[in-house]
């Protein structure tokens, strides 16, 4: 090439050749996916302007995005509950996420809710089978899923939910802004809304009160031999006479059980109530039987271990 000569036309079209990104592409790319102003002008460059294809540059570094957290613990989060119009269906779910701020994000809370929603719709009974199926976004909901931990910036864990039907009544409970979250059904051929009521009461007592069985029908013999034996230990290490240790054995029994078992608890709202005898003031009001049948409690968090992170190493991490 001589110098001083002006570069090749088709040489000078390759170098520069460049989309016009304007500051509108950048603006609906941002409002359609959530991504950051410069994460969309970049995935627009990228793309030649193409907002599809950016669309799809933006997803695909979400998902990368997405598996750097996936080893981080997801503690945190929201429990919610979804109930039909005619009280027959309902589903909870939890999900979580790292902090407890992101939990209140408002595009947090929808996709929770969200997924109650789809929870309460589907025919899956298994997280994976639900992950897969259609999000109103017009994706599967595991995609929308990614979306979320790319744009908020955290991992998010939709950890489980459970779907109940019956042929009475299902009644549900949010407490301390989802961190608990109870269904409780109902076996009634009653459609009153004096049911649903208190319905709402016994799950607001399981949320408080976390009972281990419905009824002492429920209990587990081996829970019963268990705690005999170490409620008698107790009694012999505190010196009582092994003739009153029985009788004494007998009534801390009775103790427990009504601490564990719902319909053996005071009721947390009327302590002349045991939950038992609210049941059945309810049903002779509303002039039908009415009996306690399966009960669900999420409560955000349980059962998983927290990790212990030193600030100062954890700041260097999201600076890397």
């Amino acid at each position: 090439m001589v110098r001083g000569l002006p570069l090749p036309f088709t040489i000078y079209r390759r170098n520069c050749k460049m989309a016009n990104i304007t500051a509108q592409m950048v603006k609906e790319l941002r409002e359609s996916t959530g991504a950051g102003m410069m994460d969309c002008k970049k995935a627009l460059q990228e793309a030649e302007g193409n907002m599809e294809k950016a669309v799809d540059i933006l997803r695909e570094k979400g998902l990368s995005k997405a598996a750097k957290k996936a080893d981080r613990v997801a503690a945190e989060g929201l429990v919610t509950v979804e109930i039909n119009a005619d009280h027959t269906a309902a589903a909870i779910v939890e999900v979580n996420s790292e902090t407890d701020f992101v939990a209140k994000n408002e595009d947090f809370k929808q996709f929770v809710k969200d997924a109650a929603e789809m929870a309460l719709a589907t025919e899956a009974t298994e997280i994976a089978a639900l992950l897969e199926e259609n999000h109103a976004e017009g994706k599967a909901l595991k995609d929308v899923l990614n979306d979320r931990i790319a744009t908020i910036g955290e991992k998010l864990d939709f950890r489980r939910f459970e779907k109940l039907t019956t042929e009475g009544q299902i009644a549900g409970y949010i407490h301390g802004a989802g961190k608990i979250g109870v269904l409780v059904e109902l076996l009634t051929e009653a459609r009153d809304e004096r049911v649903i009521a208190m319905g709402r009461d016994i799950a607001m007592q399981v949320a408080a009160m976390n009972p281990k069985y419905v009824s002492r029908e429920d209990v587990d013999p081996a829970y019963i031999a268990h705690e005999t034996e170490v409620l008698t230990a107790q009694a012999l290490n505190e010196g009582k006479p092994a003739n009153i240790v029985e009788k004494m054995v007998k009534g801390r029994l009775e103790k427990e059980l009504k601490e564990v078992c719902l319909l053996e608890q005071v009721f947390v709202k009327d302590s002349d109530l045991t939950i038992k005898k609210l049941v059945a003031n309810t049903a002779k009001e509303v002039g039908s039987d009415i009996q306690v049948g399966r009960v669900v409690r999420f409560e955000v968090g349980e059962g998983i271990e927290k990790k212990e992170e030193n600030f100062a190493e954890e700041v260097a991490k999201q600076l890397k």
